[in-house]
C-alpha cells in the first residue's frame, strides 16, 4: 500500500496534474531453478505528467525493477499498468517499441553507447526506428549535442569521451524523439560529483519544460533534489512524497527550449499534452513508410559494416568456408564447362551437321559378319539428291605400301569423294583437291597428310608434282592437308594419302561397292531428322537394314550429357563446403549475438522493432556470405587463369555467367538461411534482459 508522507501535500499537488502512468496491485516475479521469487509486491501507484519523481530504495528493493515495468523494458507478473489511460497488457511488442520510441527516453549508469558509431550516431539512432527524415535527424542530434556543451564532439566515439560528457550523449540520445518520459536510472552514480551536478542541472530543466522525470537512486542527497520521493523497501512502497522546493534553486546553465520538442517548436506544456491521443499518434513529422524502412535498412547496414570491420579476422574466418565453397562450384563448373567446349570444338570442326552410313548391318547386329558390301555408290548418289543433303563423300579404305624413292612405308588410302574436304571441314596446306574430273576418270592423283609430308619430305618444300608408288599404282601428289582436328583425321602415325574413290575400288580393289559415305546435312534440317530419312530412304533402296547409321550430333549429345553428370557429381561434393561454411557462419553470428546482447537491449530501449534486430543481424550475415562469395568467385577465376596458362591445350577453364549468378545467389541464400536462427533469436531478447548482459 502506498504511504504518503503527507497525504494532503500530496493530494494537493496531484489535484493540479495529469495522471501519465498509473500502476494496480502490480506483481514481479523471476523463477530460480525450482523457486519463484516475488522482486515486487502488489504495487499501487500514480505518477503525473511533468513531475520529477525519485525512486529510492536500498539494493535489492525493486526500484530498477520498478522503472524497467514503468519504461515498458520489462513486463510485470501481474497486476495493471495503464499508461496515456491505455493498458500496457494489451500491447503487443511491435506497439512497446512504439511507445518506448516516440514517449520514452532512458538515461542508463552505464550509458550504454554504441562503441563502434560516433555521438551524432549514437544521439540519432532513436530517430532512425522512427522515421525521421535524415536531413532533420542530423540536424536535431547536433543542435541538441551543442546545446549540452558537445558540439565540437559529434564526430567522437564514446572512448573517446569523458563520464560526463558520454552521459550527456545520453540525455541527447533520450530527447532525440521529444523523451516525454525520462527514466533515469543513476544517472550520476558514475560519474565525479562535478559531472553529477551538471547532470541533475539538466535534468531539471528538462523537467521545467514539462518532461516527466523518473529517476532511480540509491543516494538520499539526490533523492532530495526530486519534486516527489518513492522509498520502496523488499519490493513494498513505504513512503510516497512531496518535497517543496524553493523557485529557481537548481540552476541550469543549459538552455534546451527550442530542442526538447522533435519539431523544434514549443515546449510539451505549451502544446496542451492530450494524453487520450499521445500513445496512438506521431508527436513528429516522418517520412513515408517506404522511405523510414529504407532508412532503417540502411542504418542496419551501417552497423552490420561496422561488426564486421571491428572484428576482422573473426568476419575472415566466417567467411572462408564460404570462400573456398565458392570458388570449388565456380572452378568445378567452369573445367567442366571448358572440357566440355574443347571436346565440342573438335567435333564442330566439321562446321555442320554430318551423318555416316556404314556398310553392314549395325554392330551388335549377329548379321554383320555376313552382311558386308551392301553400300554402292547409287545408295549415296539417292541420298545426295535429297533436298536435306547438301553434299555426300563415298569412302572406301585399304592398306598397302607407299612408296617414294628408297622409302618405302605401309599406309593408309583414303579413297574419297569430291565434296570430302567440304564435309568433313579439313584444310588444304598446299595444292588442291578433286574435281568431279578426278572421280570420273578415276584420276591417279593423291592428297597427302602431314605424316606422309613429313615422312617422304621432312615436311620440307613444295611436293605438289612428286610422284609416288602407293601398292602398283604410281600416283601424282595434287594437295597436301594441314594439320588435321577433324573427328574424321586419322589417329595413326603412319602416312595416310587420299585418292578418287573411285580410284580405289576399281583400279586397287577391283570391287564396285563403297564402305561407307558422309552426308553433310543442311542447317535448317535436325540431324535426327536427317538420319530417320536417310534410314528410310535405304532400307526401301535394299528391302533390308544392312547398313548403319552414325550421327555425329548424338556424339555431342552424349558428350555434354556427360561432361554435365560428371560436373553436377563434383559440383554436389563441392558444395558440401558451402554448407559447411554456412554452418560456420550461423556459429559466428550466434557469437556475435551473444557478444553484442547489450547492444541489442539498447537498440531496444530506444525503439527498435523486433523486425529492425532480425533485419540487421540477417544483413550482417549475408553481407559475410556475399563478400565471402565474391572473394571465393575471384578466387575461381584466378585458378582458372592459372589452369589456363599452364594447363596447355588439355585442359582449360570456361566461366559463364550463369555460373556467376548462381554463385551470388548461393552466397545470399546461405547468408538467409544460416543466419535467420541467430538473427531471429537477437530479435526475440528480452529488453531489460539484453541491457543486463555484459
Amino acid at each position: 500500500m502506498t504511504i504518503p508522507h503527507n497525504t494532503n501535500d500530496q493530494n494537493s499537488h496531484a489535484k493540479h496534474k495529469i495522471p501519465l502512468l498509473e500502476i494496480q496491485n502490480l506483481v514481479k516475479e523471476f523463477v530460480a531453478g525450482d523457486n519463484t521469487i516475488r522482486i515486487l509486491h502488489g504495487i499501487d501507484l500514480t505518477l503525473y505528467q511533468g513531475e520529477m519523481v525519485a525512486i529510492i530504495g536500498q539494493s535489492g528493493s525493486g526500484k530498477s525493477t520498478l522503472m524497467n515495468i514503468l519504461g515498458c523494458l520489462d513486463k510485470a507478473t501481474s497486476g495493471d499498468y495503464t499508461i496515456f489511460g491505455k493498458s500496457v497488457n494489451e500491447m503487443n511488442t511491435s506497439e512497446l517499441a512504439k511507445l518506448r520510441r516516440e514517449h520514452f527516453g532512458f538515461i542508463f549508469q552505464r550509458y550504454h553507447l554504441l562503441g563502434d558509431i560516433n555521438a551524432l550516431d549514437n544521439v540519432s539512432i532513436p530517430a532512425v526506428y522512427a522515421g525521421m527524415d535524415s536531413t532533420k535527424r542530423r540536424k536535431r542530434a547536433t543542435n541538441l549535442l551543442t546545446q549540452l556543451g558537445l558540439g565540437d564532439k559529434t564526430q567522437n566515439r564514446p572512448n573517446q569521451l569523458s563520464g560526463g560528457q558520454q552521459q550527456r550523449v545520453s540525455i541527447a540520445r533520450a530527447l532525440m524523439n521529444g523523451g516525454d518520459i525520462i527514466l533515469a536510472d543513476e544517472p550520476t552514480g558514475a560519474l565525479d560529483s562535478g559531472s553529477g551536478n551538471e547532470v541533475m542541472s539538466i535534468l531539471h530543466n528538462l523537467k521545467d519544460k514539462g518532461h516527466t522525470i523518473i529517476m532511480v537512486t540509491h543516494d538520499p542527497n539526490l533523492a532530495k533534489q526530486a519534486e516527489r520521493v518513492i522509498e520502496l523497501k523488499d519490493g513494498r512502497i513505504i513512503a510516497d512524497y512531496y518535497i517543496n522546493h524553493a523557485h529557481n534553486q537548481h540552476t541550469n546553465p543549459t538552455n534546451l527550449t527550442d530542442f526538447t520538442n522533435p519539431n523544434d517548436t514549443d515546449d510539451i506544456n505549451a502544446q496542451g499534452f492530450n494524453t487520450q491521443t499521445a500513445i496512438s499518434k506521431n508527436t513528429f513529422s516522418t517520412k513515408s513508410p517506404f522511405w523510414a524502412w529504407l532508412d532503417r535498412l540502411n542504418e542496419a547496414f551501417k552497423m552490420s559494416i561496422y561488426a564486421m570491420k571491428a572484428h576482422k579476422m573473426r568476419t575472415l574466418l566466417t567467411m572462408l568456408g564460404i570462400i573456398i565453397g565458392i570458388a570449388s562450384v565456380v572452378s568445378i563448373v567452369g573445367l567442366g564447362q571448358g572440357s566440355q567446349a574443347k571436346i565440342l570444338a573438335e567435333i564442330n570442326a566439321l562446321g555442320t551437321n554430318t551423318i555416316t552410313v556404314l556398310d553392314g548391318y549395325p554392330a551388335d547386329d549377329p548379321r554383320r559378319r555376313f552382311g558386308r558390301a551392301n553400300l554402292t555408290i547409287a545408295d549415296a548418289e539417292a541420298v545426295a539428291s535429297q533436298p536435306y543433303a547438301l553434299s555426300v563423300s563415298p569412302q572406301v579404305d585399304v592398306s598397302t605400301s607407299i612408296r617414294y624413292k628408297n622409302q618405302d612405308i605401309s599406309g593408309t588410302v583414303n579413297g574419297i569423294g569430291k565434296d570430302y574436304l567440304q564435309v568433313t571441314g579439313e584444310k588444304l596446306a598446299m595444292g588442291q583437291g578433286f574435281d568431279d574430273t578426278s572421280i570420273a576418270t578415276s584420276a591417279q592423283d593423291i592428297i597427302i597428310d602431314q605424316n606422309a609430308y613429313k615422312s617422304y619430305f621432312n615436311g620440307e618444300g613444295n611436293p605438289v608434282g612428286q610422284i609416288l608408288q602407293v601398292g602398283n599404282i604410281p600416283a601424282r601428289i595434287v594437295g597436301v592437308l594441314g594439320e588435321q582436328t577433324s573427328f574424321f583425321a586419322s589417329t595413326s602415325n603412319n602416312p595416310t594419302v587420299y585418292m578418287p574413290y573411285t580410284t580405289v575400288m576399281y583400279r586397287m580393289l577391283g570391287k564396285s561397292t563403297i564402305d561407307r559415305f558422309v552426308v553433310l546435312v543442311d542447317e535448317d534440317t535436325p540431324s535426327d531428322i536427317a538420319e530417320t530419312a536417310i534410314f528410310d530412304l535405304l532400307k526401301t533402296r535394299h528391302g533390308t537394314d544392312d547398313f548403319d547409321t552414325f550421327n555425329l550430333d548424338s556424339i555431342k549429345k552424349t558428350v555434354q550429357s556427360t561432361t554435365n553428370a560428371l560436373t553436377a557429381l563434383i559440383s554436389s561434393i563441392a558444395i558440401i563446403s558451402l554448407i559447411v561454411g554456412g554452418i560456420g557462419v550461423m556459429n559466428i553470428m550466434l557469437v556475435s549475438v551473444t557478444e553484442r546482447t547489450s547492444e541489442i537491449g539498447v537498440r531496444m530501449a530506444v525503439g527498435a522493432r523486433q523486425s529492425d534486430i532480425l533485419g540487421q543481424f540477417l544483413i550482417e550475415a549475408v553481407l559475410v556470405c556475399l563478400l565471402g562469395g565474391t572473394l571465393g568467385i575471384a578466387l575461381a577465376f584466378g585458378i582458372g587463369t592459372l589452369v589456363n596458362h599452364f594447363g596447355g591445350d588439355s585442359v582449360g577453364v570456361v566461366y559463364s555467367p550463369l555460373s556467376i549468378v548462381v554463385a551470388f545467389v548461393c552466397s545470399t541464400l546461405i547468408g538467409v538461411v544460416f543466419g535467420f536462427l541467430p538473427a531471429r533469436n537477437a530479435s526475440k531478447l528480452n529488453p531489460v534482459d539484453a541491457l543486463a548482459h555484459h
